[in-house]
């Protein structure tokens, strides 16, 4: 089961799924995502994302994509170790900034220049 809370900070959303970030649950994360690509800056915190396959990479890897051509930022955050893993070696971490903490995350996608 995954759920999926968001908030507004200032100047940017907060994205917190929680749960796995699967197959079967990416459906409703690409959507989230899909819907607030466009509305701004973005900060995904997989930190109670508990397991993710390469569906929910995908779905993280789309709505970056679907962010950046709406010309906003996007940073994540994530101290699971299993996760950062898999996000370092897909070379994740080499097209949006991936950070320990959200507040790390928050001071990265503050400092991305505008495109």
């Amino acid at each position: 089961m995954l759920e999926i809370n968001t908030e507004e900070a200032e100047g940017y959303t907060l994205i917190r799924p929680s749960g796995e970030l699967d197959a079967y649950t990416v459906g409703t994360f690409r959507e989230t995502l899909a819907r607030l690509a466009e509305g701004g800056d973005l900060l995904i915190d997989l930190s109670q994302v508990s397991f993710m396959d390469s569906a929910g990479l995908g779905a993280l890897i789309g709505g970056i994509r679907l962010s950046r051509e709406a010309e906003h930022a996007v940073a994540v955050a994530c101290n699971r170790p299993v996760l950062v893993r898999l996000l370092h070696t897909t070379g994740f971490d080499r097209i949006v900034p991936v950070s320990e903490s959200v507040e790390e995350a928050e001071e990265a996608l503050l400092a991305e220049p505008d495109e």
